[in-house]
């Protein structure tokens, strides 16, 4: 039983879950449960039940799945700082895949797979590391961290003393399972707190809208800029929306939302223009599958987060090609690429950061593909799981894939793959992850 001040300290959430009911009413301007929808001036309808898998116990495979899942954090923790790295044997990390480590910690518990003991210490010192960081201007974590030394770095893990700016969608991420231990592990509330003190949350929030920020291209300092698409931008807005944060213009899928036709499914895309915004607009897989995973999804992602699973679907039907793409680390030069649904003006388009062609470099993602497993019980994800069960190594966890081109697997491994398949496993057998009012703590 949570103790009285457990409550006390946790009761102003209440009234940020109210807010949060409010802005997404608002917001999202839904008229019923039947999925006849109205989205600002668009109207769309669900045109088949969406077949959500029931929860249900891990057979003794998918157990042994998610403790294979739970080696690459073994392997890859740092016990000076309690941090993890972000790909296998690399000592850097970044705030999302910082969660990510956060987000297994928290299902591996869940899961048995770990023992209590050995959550309670790893999460304590994760926590004191992050409530000590240096910050970028003072304000907000750097894109990118040393994992033996906190220094600040570039994404070539080169020092940055004065940083390289922050990611508000990364910053989003982490506040999710910050928010778990809130509701779910009252004994971290004050560790919890003292992380979010030292953070400036409210510097990445202007007008509703999320801000990252950048170095100037001239002189010292940096810009801020307007950050996230449609997908990532509402999945970090929830989690802000839950600490009491004013993100109302982020969580509007109606203003820059485009439905386009990709192999017979209306998918949700991003309408602002990458050569105006620099920022380019991916579709892929894992901000829905997150946004389900742990929130359970909202009326209108639900809807959205089907429909960009069932292009993926239909392409396999038209191509016989297992599909489930997302942006992942991998084996080869540029190491790191965006599989996407759409992007740029482009159906089933594969690209790099900064928007070079990367066709032959497409792949199948094992992590989209156990997070549209989880979530959907259908024959094609029954075929997707079966197309990634294989791409492992039990010693050093899951591999991030495998291309299309060659059949080949991508032996990248990195804590995103890792930790995505460990949330699946445990969404599988509890339900989201925030669902507050659920005792996981057996």
């Amino acid at each position: 039983m949570e103790s009285s001040s457990s409550w006390v300290k946790a009761r102003h959430h209440f009234v940020f879950i109210a807010g949060l009911a409010t802005a997404l009413v608002l917001a999202f301007s839904i008229e019923n449960r039947s999925y006849n929808q109205v989205l600002g001036n668009l109207s769309f309808k669900a045109t088949e039940p969406i077949p959500f898998r029931e929860a249900r116990m891990l057979t003794d495979e998918e157990y042994v799945w998610a403790k294979t899942a739970w080696q690459y954090f073994e392997n890859n923790y740092q016990d000076n700082t309690g941090l993890v790295n972000s790909v296998d044997g690399y000592p850097s990390t970044t705030m999302w895949d910082t969660a990510s480590y956060l987000m297994a910690l928290i299902s591996a518990q869940q899961l048995n797979v770990i023992t209590q003991t050995e959550f309670d210490l790893r999460m304590e010192k994760a926590l004191v590391t992050l409530a000590r960081l240096p910050l970028v201007e003072n304000v907000l974590p750097n894109k990118a961290y040393n994992t033996q030394t906190l220094a600040m770095v570039d994404y070539t893990n080169q020092d940055a003393p004065d940083g390289i700016g922050w990611s508000a969608i990364d910053v989003g991420r982490i506040l999710v399972p910050f928010n778990i231990l809130i509701w779910k592990y009252p004994n971290f509330n004050k560790q919890v707190n003292k992380v979010l003190e030292h953070w400036k949350v409210e510097a990445m929030n202007i007008d509703g809208y999320l801000f990252g920020s950048r170095p100037k291209k001239a002189g010292s300092g940096f810009d801020l800029v307007q950050e996230g698409r449609i997908g990532y931008e509402e999945y970090a807005a929830k989690a802000l929306a839950l600490m009491g944060r004013d993100v109302f213009n982020a969580l509007r899928y109606a203003d820059f939302l485009k439905l386009i036709t990709i192999d017979g499914v209306e998918i949700p895309t991003d309408n602002r223009d990458p050569a105006k915004y620099h920022a380019h607009n991916y579709v892929v897989s894992e901000s829905y599958i997150l946004d389900g995973i742990e929130f359970g999804s909202d009326s209108i992602s639900r809807i959205f987060a089907y429909r960009v699973y069932k292009a993926q679907k239909n392409r396999f039907d038209r191509l016989g090609i297992l599909t489930a793409v997302s942006e992942d680390n991998i084996d080869q030069p540029p190491y790191f690429v965006y599989n996407t649904v759409f992007s740029d003006g482009k159906e089933w388009n594969a690209i790099t950061d900064t928007g070079a062609d990367a066709s032959q470099l497409k792949t199948l993602s094992t992590k989209a593909a156990f997070g549209w497993y989880a979530l959907y019980d259908t024959p094609y994800t029954s075929k997707l799981i079966q197309g990634v069960d294989t791409l492992f190594d039990q010693s050093k966890g899951w591999y991030s894939g495998q291309y299309e081109r060659d059949g080949k697997t991508n032996t990248a491994i990195t804590a995103n793959t890792n930790g995505i398949v460990l949330e699946s496993l445990a969404y599988m057998q509890n339900g989201a992850l925030l669902n507050i009012g659920a005792d996981t703590q057996l």
